[in-house]
């Protein structure tokens, strides 16, 4: 299996925290660690030792912390404000975004996919797919062996597997999953056509 994604989930309601990781084992689009802080007092060590790469918060769990002391510390942190009620949007504009416990399933589902999806998109610029090489990327998302996508594009299996080599080079992408992420991430497909 390729890569994970570390999410820490900080709040104290051990039901809330359930709720929240039930969704994120819904997502089914990389392979996600999740890390449970429900003592304010673990934040800090917990996020120092185990490096999470996103945070969802309860915004008073924090207590005399702020998001901005979090993002100078862990610069690579992305930040989601779990919400229990009816918050002004402007006090959550720290954060990278924002989830509220009245959110449908649907409506959290494309919030954490958007977040995971920038998560994982490189700074850098990528150098363009050809269009067999997004033709063969579609394939390999959808879990075909090289012989298939051969036989369903009219090609060798060493073309194909040279177009993968060629893929994985120009993306900096070794995985499955990361591959999926980039397609959603650029249109090339969309969630639905690969949670299929």
């Amino acid at each position: 299996m390729g890569a994970s994604i570390k999410i820490a989930i900080a709040e104290a309601s051990f039901i809330l925290r359930s709720g929240v990781i039930l969704v994120l084992e819904q997502l089914n689009i990389v392979r996600i660690d999740i890390l449970e802080i429900d003592d304010p007092e673990q934040l800090k060590t917990v996020l120092a030792r185990q490096s999470p790469d996103i945070l969802i918060v309860n915004p008073s769990f924090l207590g005399m912390y702020s998001v901005q002391l979090f993002r100078k510390e862990f610069p690579h942190l992305k930040c989601v404000a779990l919400l229990l009620s009816l918050a002004d949007v402007h006090l959550m504009g720290t954060y990278d975004e924002t989830i509220s416990i009245y959110d449908g399933y649907e409506i959290i589902k494309e919030k954490l996919t958007q977040l995971l999806v920038h998560y994982k998109e490189t700074e850098k610029q990528h150098e363009p797919l050809s269009s067999r090489e997004k033709d063969v990327l579609l394939y390999v998302i959808h879990g075909l062996t090289n012989k298939q996508i051969a036989e369903k594009l009219c090609l060798s299996s060493h073309t194909v597997m040279t177009h993968r080599r060629n893929i994985s080079a120009k993306l900096q992408i070794h995985s499955t999953a990361g591959l999926a992420i980039y397609a959603i991430a650029n249109k090339l497909v969309t969630l639905d056509n690969v949670v299929q």
